[in-house]
């Protein structure tokens, strides 16, 4: 293969270990999960949790970035986090708009800082 794709062992190893058994635990899951309430108080407990366990994730990398996210000044991370939010919120609730905003504004961002 190209130089560009690299070892396809590596990329093959990839689409089994992490595509193809996460798709087996996805189906697994909705197999077992399809008659259960929405409104339930133990989903509710679950969601809030792993709600609260992705906002610490997002905060710790926010605080403490890891790799060349560390070289993004403290300032500018804030500023993208807040202008992902805004959009997030400003486009009824659109993940994908709130991302790529926040994205954009960081990389623009690093880019112009030099």
């Amino acid at each position: 293969m190209s130089d560009f794709v690299g070892d396809w062992h590596a990329l093959l190893v990839l689409v089994i270990a992490g595509f193809l058994l996460n798709e087996v635990w996805r189906m697994i899951g909705l197999w077992l999960g399809g008659g259960v309430d929405e409104g339930s108080a133990l989903l509710v407990w679950v969601r809030a949790v792993a709600t609260a366990i992705l906002a610490g994730v997002i905060a710790q990398i926010l605080v403490q970035p890891p790799g060349a996210r560390a070289s993004v000044p403290d300032w500018l991370r804030f500023c993208a986090v807040a202008a992902g939010f805004a959009i997030f919120v400003g486009t009824r609730r659109s993940i994908f708009a709130g991302v790529v905003c926040g994205e954009l504004l960081m990389l623009a961002g690093k880019w112009w800082l030099g």
